[in-house]
């Protein structure tokens, strides 16, 4: 057991089953835990929402998002891998029955493409690789072929909503003059090459080649991709780039389908590493304090903002460190470094020691939100999933220290009887709760923590990649064909 006074993460791999027979400084830790928190998350979700989507924690009742139309059991699906990962094994069944009974996709709804893709799909593709189970396998390609008709556009790019009964689709109105947005139609790729893959049907993989295909025709403006592209006309919208919102996942997945390829997708990696060299150009600075930062590019017009989902991209250009060329493998550590760095600071100077959901470099302030529509946090994973990547690729201890803060702040402002809520002014000292328990902070936060203080080989680098959900896939090894995949 620990020194007195000496927090010890390592016990949050005790069954919670065993923490009464800890000394009180363990049994401090161990009630801080990843997995004592996942299991607080999922027994109020199936305690007041149960096969609904999300779980509203203050009011103990369900909460339904309309992204998924009416397409049920949200959390269910998102938390199967982590209940599996976390060996919580009642759980992960119970959860298993209700997708085998309940989970059905013949709904006259609309729903979000992309969030249903990297949920759902990608959710149940985790659950039959890591389980073996074939109802997540059926279930993965069944949802796979009703968002086929997605891709009925003239360009083949996507439509970001679709009624999956009618396979009628259409974009956001707010969407630049009708555009389709690169983060959703870009964040497909792994999840259909992997539905490809289990089903036989080379349809899926040849729908996300083509998006290659229609954004290697196009001029990027300074080699930058901008947010926004009409897929009826094949052109850019507004030239409005973000590696966070609306951008983010694109270049994660550019990098994650080469490393996914066993390193063959060679048309990836270019895309990748070239994108990364304009990011670094027009996009990355330092502010006048020393923390460097990834603006937003606003039609050439630099925005000295950085939200808290562009924090993934630590995480990022660590992992793409190895394959860089090789005199810049040290410079892109140092950049995740750097970016961890500077979405640690975003934490640390609010009263609650939560990061807001968007940070500004002007004036006068560094990585503070000024405007009181961006000073909110609501569970998201994207600053401790960068702690967990460069734990990993570095073991520089100060990552686990500042996980082990933010572990703090969730347990001490966001977590309530009923749960774990959103925060809706992380400056403020006194809470108001957004009455919100996100599926992603059992799907991503709550995994992203586990794995940072599990040793390496739970999930090794070397045998999965993680969808922009957390969802692990396994790379496709050159030698298995067409097999399955099912390291674990």
């Amino acid at each position: 057991c620990c020194p007195k006074g000496v927090k010890c993460p390592w016990v949050n791999l005790l069954p919670a089953s065993d923490v009464n027979a800890l000394c009180s400084y363990c049994r401090a830790a161990v009630l801080g835990s990843p997995r004592e928190m996942m299991k607080h998350a999922w027994d109020n979700y199936k305690r007041y929402a149960w096969g609904l989507n999300e779980l509203k924690p203050i009011s103990k009742q369900g909460h339904s998002s309309n992204l998924f139309g009416n397409i049920q059991g949200a959390t269910i699906v998102d938390a199967l891998d982590t209940l599996y990962i976390m060996e919580m094994k009642e759980e992960f069944k119970e959860a298993k029955d209700w997708v085998e009974k309940n989970l059905d996709f013949n709904v006259n709804a609309e729903i979000s493409v992309f969030e249903v893709n990297i949920r759902f799909v990608g959710g149940l593709l985790s659950a039959y690789y890591l389980s073996g189970e074939e109802i997540f396998r059926k279930k993965a390609v069944e949802l796979g072929e009703k968002l086929l008709p997605a891709f009925n556009t003239p360009t083949g790019i996507p439509w970001a909503l679709l009624n999956i009964k009618s396979g009628i689709g259409r974009n956001w109105p707010w969407a630049s003059g009708g555009s389709s947005i690169l983060a959703e139609f870009g964040t497909l790729h792994l999840e259909f090459v992997h539905l490809s893959h289990l089903s036989g049907n080379p349809v899926f993989a040849e729908k996300v080649m083509n998006i290659r295909k229609v954004l290697n025709r196009l001029d990027k403006p300074e080699g930058l991709y901008p947010n926004y592209l009409n897929p009826s006309s094949g052109q850019w919208g507004q030239h409005h780039v973000s590696i966070g919102g609306l951008g983010d996942s694109f270049y994660e997945y550019l990098l994650k389908a080469w490393l996914m390829s066993d390193k063959t997708d060679e048309e990836g990696k270019k895309m990748y590493y070239d994108a990364v060299q304009a990011i670094e150009t027009h996009l990355i600075r330092k502010s006048s304090g020393g923390l460097t930062y990834i603006a937003e590019w606003k039609g050439g017009l630099l925005e000295h903002k950085m939200g808290h989902l562009t924090c993934f991209a630590g995480g990022m250009f660590a992992l793409g460190a190895d394959g860089a060329p090789s005199d810049k493998t040290g410079h892109h550590i140092e950049l995740g470094a750097e970016i961890a760095r500077t979405c640690h600071e975003s934490y640390d100077r609010t009263s609650m020691k939560l990061g807001p959901e968007a940070f500004r470099f002007d004036g006068g302030v560094e990585a503070i939100a000024t405007r009181q529509n961006e000073k909110y946090y609501i569970l998201r994973p994207e600053v401790i999933e960068t702690y967990m990547y460069m734990w990993r690729l570095t073991h520089d201890p100060k990552y686990r220290q500042w996980a082990w803060e933010a572990v703090e702040a969730l347990e001490k402002h966001c977590r309530v009887d009923g749960g774990y809520s959103g925060i809706r002014d992380v400056y403020n000292n006194h809470e108001s709760h957004d009455d919100v328990q996100q599926s992603f902070f059992l799907s991503e936060t709550l995994k992203y923590l586990y794995l940072l203080f599990s040793d390496d080989d739970i999930l090794p680098f070397e045998h999965w990649v993680f969808n922009t959900e957390a969802h692990p896939l396994p790379i496709l090894h050159k030698e298995d064909g067409s097999k399955e995949e099912k390291q674990k």
